[in-house]
């Protein structure tokens, strides 16, 4: 059952990231426009849709982005400053454990990280789509349609290579396309350039060759000049950076990974990285909370500052094993989950530890 304790712990614990939150946020908008107002200017961005579109967007992904991290600096905060008026002395003398006073820390981060899943997994993604549909029409309005190399599984048996790819004009360069049974090619078709017609919703082929491969495994070879024909996929379909996922949500995301896997599409331990993301940054409140507690709980001389460095350090640290592991996980070295999951494995240790040497 909650004490008045507990709940007085608690409406610090809301209150003191709301306010973190606030400050932190305003700061990150006030350089952004600082550097985004010579945009906005000479590309006649309209204020409502700099303000609703972009600046409100803006502070809900980023503010949900790190508020794990807010949430860790917010703890400091306010438990070094009852630790420094020896609430937290007065607590522990009046019989609470240490154990028993964490309920209301945990109590919540469980209400913060349960909402940063629910805005992580569904209500992120649209409004993504709001901010960067506002991004690439006045702030970077020339996105990569290029593409070369390109090396893609479109369905099972079903192989397309092209040597350059314009997503935007649907056009490409020494394509090839590869149909196998059982690791048996049974067609190839090449041509020296491809089209995407969007008014028949088909490709032109110029310059083509098919090989034919009947059940015998005798060949034949038919040439032309323009060839039109439907193929299973679709300009979208081949180029490997073309899907926003930060613009999808998770049953969405679900969707590509599983059409992903199936292309054979390199990118998908990037797209495996974005999805393992969203739980396991919500998941990062309760270790940080832990071990914002353990820290700051103790009365120690340097007071305030002295916790507001430590917990700077470890969140640069944490921050820095996240992208060597994500690398890693890039790079196709370390499963993406792992990749994801492994510095609050490594923190939670840490947690542990600093919790059975805190004052109790």
């Amino acid at each position: 059952m909650f004490k008045i304790v507990d709940w007085y712990i608690l409406r610090k614990f809301l209150g003191t990231f709301i306010l973190v939150l606030v400050l932190i946020m305003s700061i990150a908008v006030v350089f952004d426009v600082s550097e985004r107002i010579e945009d906005f200017v000479t590309k006649n961005a309209p204020l409502s849709e700099i303000v609703f579109d972009y600046y409100l967007n803006f502070v809900l992904y980023f503010g949900n982005l790190f508020s794990a991290l807010i949430v860790f600096i917010s703890t400091i905060l306010f438990t070094s400053q009852m630790a420094n008026r020896t609430e937290i002395v007065a607590i522990l003398t009046g019989g609470m454990s240490f154990r028993r006073m964490l309920w209301p820390y945990f109590l919540g981060a469980l209400i913060i990280a349960g909402g940063s899943y629910a805005l992580n997994h569904y209500l992120i993604p649209q409004t993504n789509e709001v901010r960067l549909d506002f991004d690439s029409k006045y702030i970077h309005t020339h996105q990569r349609t290029s593409y070369r190399n390109i090396h893609r599984q479109i369905l099972p048996g079903e192989m397309v290579f092209m040597e350059s790819f314009n997503v935007k004009r649907g056009t490409g360069y020494r394509f090839t396309y590869e149909r196998f049974d059982d690791q048996v090619l049974k067609a190839k078709i090449s041509g020296d350039f491809i089209r995407f017609d969007t008014v028949s919703r088909g490709w032109k082929l110029d310059n083509y060759v098919i090989r034919h491969i009947d059940e015998m495994g005798v060949e034949r070879l038919e040439r032309g000049k323009r060839l039109d024909t439907n193929f299973s996929f679709l300009p979208d379909d081949l180029a490997p950076g073309v899907f926003t996922t930060e613009t999808m949500t998770t049953p969405e995301l679900k969707k590509l990974i599983q059409a992903e896997r199936l292309r054979g599409g390199e990118t998908i331990n990037t797209f495996l990285i974005d999805y393992y993301s969203r739980s396991s940054w919500p998941g990062a409140t309760f270790v940080l909370v832990l071990i914002a507690v353990a820290l700051s709980s103790r009365k120690k001389r340097g007071g305030l500052g002295l916790n507001i460095a430590l917990g700077l350090i470890v969140c640069v640290v944490y921050i820095f094993f996240m992208q060597i592991s994500t690398t890693f996980a890039t790079s196709g070295n370390l499963e993406p989950w792992l990749a994801v999951w492994l510095p609050n494995f490594v923190f939670t240790g840490l947690a542990i530890y600093l919790y059975r040497i805190a004052p109790k």
